[in-house]
C-alpha cells in the first residue's frame, strides 16, 4: 500500500502545528521590519543632523565653490592663522576646518589641502569636497591656460555602444545588468531554501528517531516512502511559510511606512548626493529605452519554467542528503562532519555563479559547473537569463533528475539502517557498510 499521502499530510500539518513555528512565522516578518524601520529611522535622524564646516581659504580660490544647504553649512573664515581657526572651529563644535593653503601656482594648491577634525569625517563627504574642489581648481587651470571651458563642455560626446546579436537582436548593459540580477536572485535564493528547510528536515528525522516513534512507524512504512513523506511535506510547509511572510511582512512595510512616516524602500542616505552628481550626466531616454528593451528580451517563460524545476529539483536532491544525514546520527552536534561534504558543492556553485558566470555565462567553466548535478542548480538558473540553448537546460535537467533518483536510493539505504541506530557515533566508513546491507 502507498503510504506516501499520508506521510506527506502529517509531516505538513506537524510542521504547521508547532508552536515553534506558529511562533517564527509570525516574529520573523515583526522582527526583520523592525530592525529594517530601526536602521531607517537612525538613517533619517542622522540625515536630519546639521553639519558646520568651517572654511579657511587662504589662496581666495574656491571660497565661492560651497554653498550652504539644509544639512551643511559652510562657515567662512577670514584674516586669522591656522592655529586661530582651529580654535574657532572647536568652540562652534564645528565637524571639521577645511584649510586651503596660500599658493599662487593652481596644481601646488591642490596638493596642499587639509580637514581638521575631532573625529574621522565620513567617506563620503570627504570625496564630495574632492569633487567639488578638483572641479573648481581644473576650470581655473583652463582659465589660465586660455582654454574655452564653455567650448570644452559643448565639444563633449556621449557614447552609447548599441549592441546587437548576429540574429538581429538588440541587447544593451541595462540588458546584461536585469539578466545578472535574476541570476543572482535566483541562485541565492535556492541556496538560502535548502540550508534553512534542509536542516528542517535533518532536525525532524532527528528528533523522531531520539524520542522512538521511529521504530513504530517504520513497521508498517518503507523507508524510501517515509524519507520522501518527510521531504515533501517539510518542503510545503517551508513554501506555506515562505509565503506567510512575503504576504505579511509586505503588510507590515506598508503599516509601519505610513504611520512612521519613513519609506523603508527609498531611505535616504549619506551616498545619495554622489550617486545625484554621478547620475547627472546620464541621458535618461535612453536608459529608460534600455530598460524596455532588456525586458522584452527576457525569456520570461523560459525562465519561470526553469526556474521552477531546477529549483525543485536541486531541493530535493539536496533534502534527501539532509535526510540520510539525519538518520545516521543521533544529535545535532554528530551532523558536523556529514554536513561540510555537502555545503562545499553549493557554496562552490554560488561562488562559480558570481564570480564566473557573470563575467563569461558560456565559457567553459560556467557550462561544465551548469552540468554537474550538485551545482547545476544554481550555475544554470544564473547561465539561462543570458540564453542558454534548450539542449543544455534539458541535458542538465535530466542529469539533475537521474542524480535525484540515485540520491534518494543512496539515502534510502542510510536511512533503512540508520534509523534504528543507537547509542554510536557513525563514520564514513560504517555509512558504506550500511548502503551494501
Amino acid at each position: 500500500m502507498n503510504h506516501l499521502p499520508l506521510i506527506i499530510k502529517r509531516e505538513y500539518l506537524t510542521k504547521v502545528k508547532n508552536k515553534s513555528f506558529i511562533i517564527m512565522t509570525i516574529l520573523s516578518p515583526v522582527i526583520m521590519i523592525a530592525l529594517i524601520a530601526f536602521v531607517a529611522y537612525l538613517s533619517q535622524l542622522n540625515n536630519d543632523k546639521v553639519r558646520v564646516i568651517s572654511i579657511l581659504d587662504e589662496s581666495g580660490l574656491v571660497q565661492d565653490v560651497f554653498k550652504s544647504t539644509e544639512t551643511t553649512v559652510y562657515n567662512k573664515l577670514e584674516g586669522m592663522s591656522l592655529e586661530e581657526a582651529k580654535i574657532i572651529s572647536k568652540e562652534t563644535d564645528s565637524y571639521g576646518l577645511l584649510y586651503i593653503d596660500r599658493f599662487d601656482d593652481i596644481e601646488t594648491v591642490s596638493k596642499h589641502i587639509k580637514f581638521y577634525s575631532e573625529e574621522s569625517p565620513s567617506i563620503t563627504f570627504i570625496s564630495d569636497l574632492e569633487i567639488k574642489l578638483g572641479e573648481k581648481l581644473t576650470n581655473l587651470q583652463l582659465r589660465k591656460n586660455d582654454i574655452d571651458i564653455e567650448l570644452i563642455n559643448t565639444s563633449k560626446i556621449s557614447v552609447n555602444i548599441a549592441q546587437e546579436s548576429f540574429t538581429g537582436e538588440k541587447t544593451s548593459t541595462v540588458d546584461s545588468i536585469i539578466k545578472l540580477v535574476f541570476g543572482l536572485a535566483a541562485g541565492y535564493l535556492l541556496f538560502m531554501f535548502i540550508i534553512i528547510y534542509g536542516n528542517m528536515i535533518m532536525r525532524s528525522v532527528i528528533e523522531e528517531k531520539t524520542s522512538r516513534i521511529i521504530e513504530v512507524i517504520i513497521s508498517s512504512v518503507k523507508p524510501v516512502q517515509l524519507m520522501l513523506g518527510k521531504i515533501i511535506g517539510t518542503s510545503l510547509a517551508g513554501i506555506t511559510q515562505f509565503i506567510i511572510w512575503m504576504v505579511f511582512g509586505g503588510l507590515l512595510m506598508t503599516i509601519v511606512s505610513l504611520v512612521l512616516g519613513v519609506n523603508l524602500l527609498e531611505t535616504e542616505t549619506p551616498q545619495q548626493e554622489l550617486m545625484q552628481m554621478a547620475s547627472e550626466g546620464i541621458d535618461f531616454k535612453y536608459l529608460f529605452e534600455s530598460f524596455k528593451t532588456s525586458l522584452e528580451n527576457l525569456p520570461v517563460m523560459n525562465l519561470i519554467i526553469a526556474f521552477i524545476l531546477f529549483f525543485v529539483c536541486g531541493y530535493l536532491l539536496y533534502s534527501s542528503l539532509y535526510a540520510a544525514i539525519g538518520a545516521a546520527v543521533d544529535n545535532e552536534t554528530d551532523t558536523q562532519q556529514f554536513l561540510f561534504p555537502i555545503m562545499v558543492p553549493l557554496i562552490l556553485a554560488v561562488y562559480i555563479g558570481i564570480f564566473t558566470v557573470i563575467e563569461d555565462p558560456h565559457g567553459t567553466v560556467s557550462t561544465v559547473f551548469s552540468f554537474i548535478p550538485l551545482t547545476s542548480p544554481v550555475v544554470m538558473l544564473m547561465r539561462i537569463p543570458f540564453g542558454v540553448p534548450l539542449w543544455q537546460q534539458l541535458v542538465s535537467l535530466l542529469l539533475l533528475i537521474g542524480t535525484f533518483m540515485f540520491t534518494v536510493w543512496f539515502a534510502a539505504k542510510i536511512y533503512r539502517v540508520g534509523i534504528l541506530m543507537y547509542g554510536k557515533k557513525p563514520s564514513y566508513k560504517e555509512l558504506i557498510k550500511w548502503i551494501k546491507y
